[in-house]
């Protein structure tokens, strides 16, 4: 499907799910322990999830601890409070009301990462305030990251051969990007996952989507009986098209392959290329390769006849291949 994703029908079927399965379990058990977890749901990605931010909670917990006044940085004491968060992972014991919102995220989020994992990579890499990507947290995450793993997992590999303990969210995507062109990265199946889901609480795919935009309406003006009727088609407000290339400075553009963000090539991979990032990048160097834009727009006509011209992704598609091809 190449429609962008409805969040709020994600998350309420995430909740709907949850609830069900929260019910299940807490009706024959007061608590919830960590080998539970890990069993819990048939589809293993929300268990990880679940179990991933567990390990993210208890490290803002030991930040609490630290002060002044104590030395939390010498040996022994790191050596203790790794053996006191080892032992503690060992005691995990979560009663319903505090579990519910963590399983609720837990499968919202794996919708998510099933659906657009291209999105999925862009929020795990957008740290918040423009804070710095901390490789070893980066790789603790993704150990939890069962399903389009491959990416993030060579980012972190990328990140320790090039000893970078940490890296600016610029600098991440630079990498991915690369990552992606080299391995032609394709999602895996939609499908299987969605039936796992779809055996607790019933699942209509098409509703994780959300509508496509009408057509612009036209109107038609009052004219004189003999006069043919003349059609004023009415514009959309610039104001209601801003996209990306919006922000970027409108001069040519020398090859599209150097100039799209990361976040342009994954749009534009999962709306209009189908989620086929090999296809995505054979477009893109078969356009580098034209003369003119002419050649360039004939191609898409001829290549993409399905592509919805009036879609925010299709216009900023070609807008910025115009401005690769126009002085």
């Amino acid at each position: 499907m190449d429609e962008k994703i409805n969040l709020k029908s994600v998350d309420e079927y995430a909740h709907q799910y949850a609830s069900r399965l929260a019910n299940t379990f807490f009706a024959k058990k007061n608590k919830i322990s960590g080998p539970e977890i890990l069993e819990l749901s048939a589809v293993k990605q929300v268990n990880y999830f679940i179990i991933r931010d567990l390990l993210i909670a208890w490290k803002k917990e030991i930040e609490k601890f630290k002060s002044p006044y104590f030395d939390y940085d010498a040996r022994e004491v790191s050596e203790a409070l790794a053996t006191f968060q080892n032992t503690l992972s060992n005691h995990i014991l979560i009663g319903k009301e505090p579990f519910l919102p963590m399983l609720t995220k837990a499968v919202s989020q794996t919708i998510y990462l099933i659906l657009h994992p291209y999105d999925f990579y862009s929020d795990t890499l957008d740290k918040k305030g423009g804070m710095p990507i901390i490789t070893s947290d980066l790789k603790n995450e993704v150990k939890y990251i069962k399903i389009n793993k491959a990416p993030l997992e060579k980012l972190v590999a990328r990140l320790e051969e090039k000893k970078m303990a940490s890296a600016s969210g610029n600098e991440a995507f630079a990498i991915l990007d690369q990552i992606l062109e080299e391995v032609n990265f394709t999602p895996e199946e939609v499908e299987p996952y969605l039936q796992q889901f779809n055996q607790l609480v019933t699942l209509k795919a098409e509703t994780f989507y959300e509508a496509k935009p009408q057509p612009v309406a036209v109107k038609s003006e009052t004219v004189p009986a003999s006069a043919p009727p003349k059609l004023i088609i009415t514009p959309e407000p610039k104001e209601a098209r801003q996209t990306l290339a919006d922000d970027l400075a409108k001069k040519k553009i020398v090859l599209l392959k150097q100039n799209l963000t990361i976040n342009q090539k994954f749009m534009f991979t999962k709306i209009l290329f189908h989620g086929d990032f090999e296809i995505f990048s054979e477009t893109i160097d078969k356009l580098d390769r034209f003369d003119n834009l002419s050649q360039a727009m004939r191609f898409i006509d001829d290549s993409y006849p399905d592509w919805d011209r009036e879609s925010e992704e299709y216009l900023e598609f070609i807008e910025i291949i115009e401005r690769r091809f126009n002085n």
